[in-house]
């Protein structure tokens, strides 16, 4: 029969051999899951663009034949010597705007046109939301936007990753007739408000929190680009 001594060391010997095991793998699988997740991002940029594909090959052909990266800033400069794949937007949201760097996608449809793509990220009821909206090239008209969320409420704030809730966005406007940024609201059908129907989409019944992190969120992330889309404008 073996002592104590001999069951401890084994004991020991195992959990050593099963960490280095579990460590290698990890590393072993580490670039296969920084793939998916790349490939996952770039599923979801084309999807605010109204582009939808399950198939790798066709995603990652439409999205490196069709999208330029840019990172630009609140100046309206594009920055250079910062790769797009290196923001973190979770760390950038949290910075004043004027501190950003702010990625940019601008994709190029069959006939020339250009749609522009913002990043997303905000705060919903239990956690990170985040997403993708694009503007056609006014910088007016939203093109189509995605929406993701970690941890909210199946039937509820979840609602934000449906495709019902997500259309909405399709042709609603960011400027008013006056010209002023007045962002796409997420708002009750039933509150009554200043604010067009072009510039509205209706709130999730039941979640208010995550309607509200989601309309904050757009006004937030959207606002710092204008001065670049500006410039654009402007040649």
């Amino acid at each position: 029969m073996h002592n104590n001594r001999y069951t401890f060391l084994y004991a020991i010997g195992i959990s050593v051999v099963t960490a280095i095991i579990l460590v290698l793998t990890s590393e072993n699988l580490k670039p296969l899951q920084e793939a998916n997740v790349a490939l996952d991002n770039k599923k979801n940029i084309l999807k605010s663009v109204l582009v939808n594909s399950d198939d790798r090959e066709t995603i990652e052909s439409t999205y490196n034949s069709s999208v330029e990266e840019l990172v630009v800033n609140s100046k309206g400069e594009v920055v250079e010597g910062i790769d797009i794949e290196d923001v973190d937007m979770k760390k950038e949201v949290a910075k004043a705007p004027e501190d950003r760097n702010l990625p940019l996608y601008i994709y190029t449809l069959e006939g020339g046109d250009k749609a522009y793509v913002i990043p997303l990220r905000g705060v919903g009821l239990w956690g990170p939301i985040w997403g993708y909206i694009s503007l056609d090239n006014n910088f007016n008209t939203v093109k189509g936007a995605f929406f993701d969320h970690k941890g909210e409420t199946p039937g509820l704030g979840a609602e934000i990753a449906e495709g019902p809730f997500q259309q909405q966005f399709q042709g609603k406007m960011m400027y008013n007739d006056a010209g002023e940024f007045v962002s796409v609201n997420v708002m009750k059908a039933t509150q009554k408000s200043d604010i067009g129907e072009e510039h509205r989409v209706d709130a999730i019944s039941g979640g208010t929190i995550t309607s509200n992190g989601v309309d904050e969120m757009i006004a937030n992330c959207v606002e710092p680009y204008l001065s670049y889309f500006e410039k654009l404008k402007a040649n």
